[in-house]
């Protein structure tokens, strides 16, 4: 599966950054291609391209706010979930997301 996404927490500090990492390190451990940009205090960093969300499967939205830039997703599969939930089960959440939207990796 080809993930594509945004992390983002009310702060902009912690939870954008511990959100991506769970979500990295448990897509790499499940077989799947993950990129995930943060929207945080110091601006957006590893901003998305038009070709890495054109290739994915699923955009998930791991936030605590409203974040910029979702018009990108329009025709996309899009899950929007807490930053708590990717930080506390992020494979439950992955595993979830392959079945629910019939997808393979």
């Amino acid at each position: 599966m080809k993930i594509v996404g945004i992390a983002a927490c009310t702060s902009g500090i912690a939870h954008t950054y511990i959100a991506k990492e769970k979500l990295l390190k448990a897509a790499a451990s499940l077989g799947h291609e993950i990129h995930i940009e943060t929207q945080g205090t110091i601006g957006t960093e590893d901003e998305l391209t038009p070709s890495d969300i054109k290739a994915a499967d699923v955009v998930i939205i791991a936030a605590d706010i409203n974040v910029g830039g979702k018009e990108r997703f329009v025709g996309k599969r899009t899950v929007n979930v807490p930053t708590h939930v990717v930080i506390k089960s992020p494979k439950a959440l992955l595993n979830k997301i392959e079945s629910e939207l019939g997808l393979v990796k």
